[in-house]
């Protein structure tokens, strides 16, 4: 079998874009992987297509050989854009060879430890407040809509939410400015009127979902380490299941993870081991959160395993569309350290359209498919039919 084709198809999502990857082979055997380049991945792309010399005319079954390679053209620049493509790649040769020996991805990595995985509803409220006209959803303008959305998320059977930190102080909104030159950037800090709209906006939502549903919130990028503290200590009347944290600094991870009581959660912005290793060995995280897109499922079993030497568990990072979750139920199923997995609820009404099989979900959990490869594939015709925009994920 011979690679002969490689081939990036986008489609709108709303708010961003989703964006796919497809191999073709000489047997008729097809590939698909999904990446991102709407969030800090612009390029992606690009990269993908200079990797087409070197991988037209290989075996795709052999992708450790092939990634290794990859590497090796890019070793002094292995990160960021590079790992990306290097890990939409390996996905999809992944499922080549999961499709040309007629079984499920979980089975060449073991077999499932687990087959049904317990789901959190991702950014809940969040794109109601910032994009509801974009993706077609009600909106989020208070917090009584708050405690609504609390209630609708046990009348869908979700255990779990998490959540970021909304200002109603005006115009409602997000507080992000981690990620957009808004009023509060660069400074980046907990000021009162923050601890306050989070502690009013956590005390909503468990007035909507009662004392059994699991919350959690995601700060982001969004404060340094005086401000991450802050925060976390705000919230721990809420008894969360984490505090999600990004950090480039593991000591100071470390630091805000010994002040607080809350079980701290980080990693999603980080590649292959080597980012997770420091991290790792200053105790730094309770829950690895690890990008099946970004970083391949293979290296993302391997960040797995080692963070299983460190008695850290793990949860994917999965905030796109139902391909990225199938793969990422494929993670999920296959390692013993898994904790909980994330989806978006709230999505466009062609969500459903772009892929050919959809998950089965029931009562907030995801049971896993016997189909070959992933499970799914793309359906092109609906790609097609939904274009991407240009400057999508827009914050202010």
């Amino acid at each position: 079998m011979k690679i002969t084709g490689l081939k990036c198809l986008h489609a709108d999502a709303g708010c961003r874009n989703f964006d796919f990857l497809k191999i073709t082979t000489d047997e008729g055997i097809i590939g698909w992987s999904e990446f991102n380049e709407s969030f800090g991945g612009m390029g992606v792309s690009a990269v993908i297509q200079h990797f087409k010399p070197i991988l037209l005319g290989e075996d795709p079954r052999a992708y450790e050989r092939i990634i290794a390679k990859l590497f090796a053209v890019r070793r002094q620049a292995s990160g960021g854009l590079v790992q990306q493509a290097i890990g939409a790649v390996e996905n999809a040769l992944l499922d080549i060879k999961a499709r040309a020996l007629g079984i499920p991805v979980y089975e060449m990595l073991g077999g499932p430890v687990r087959e049904k995985i317990r789901l959190y509803w991702s950014h809940c409220g969040t794109y109601r407040v910032a994009w509801p006209e974009e993706m077609t959803i009600p909106p989020i303008k208070n917090l009584s809509d708050i405690r609504a959305m609390g209630k609708e998320v046990v009348s869908k059977g979700y255990t779990a939410l998490k959540t970021n930190i909304f200002l109603f102080d005006g115009k409602p909104r997000l507080h992000i400015p981690g990620f957009s030159l808004v009023e509060e950037f660069p400074a980046l800090n907990a000021e009162q009127s923050i601890t306050q709209a989070i502690r009013l906006q956590l005390e909503a939502f468990r007035e909507g979902t009662g004392p059994e549903i699991d919350i959690l919130v995601d700060l982001n990028f969004n404060f340094k380490t005086e401000g991450f503290l802050k925060m976390a200590r705000t919230m721990q009347p809420f008894n969360l299941l984490w505090v999600e944290i990004d950090s480039r600094n593991p000591e100071a991870l470390h630091y805000i993870r010994q002040g607080t009581n809350i079980p701290l959660a980080s990693g999603e912005c980080l590649f292959g081991r080597r980012d997770y290793k420091s991290y790792l060995e200053n105790q730094s995280m309770d829950i690895a959160i690890i990008d099946v897109p970004w970083n391949g499922i293979a290296e993302s079993l391997k960040i797995a395993s080692l963070a299983e030497i460190y008695e850290v568990n793990v949860a994917p990072h999965n905030f796109y569309s139902h391909l990225s979750t199938f793969m990422s139920a494929h993670f999920s199923s296959v390692v013993a350290n898994f904790r909980i997995m994330e989806i978006d609820v709230d999505t466009v009404p062609w969500y459903n359209d772009l892929v050919t099989v959809k998950p089965h979900i029931d009562q907030g959990h995801l049971y896993l498919s016997d189909g070959p490869g992933w499970g799914t594939e793309v359906n092109e015709e609906a790609v097609l039919a939904h274009p991407p925009k240009v400057n999508q994920w827009k914050f202010s």
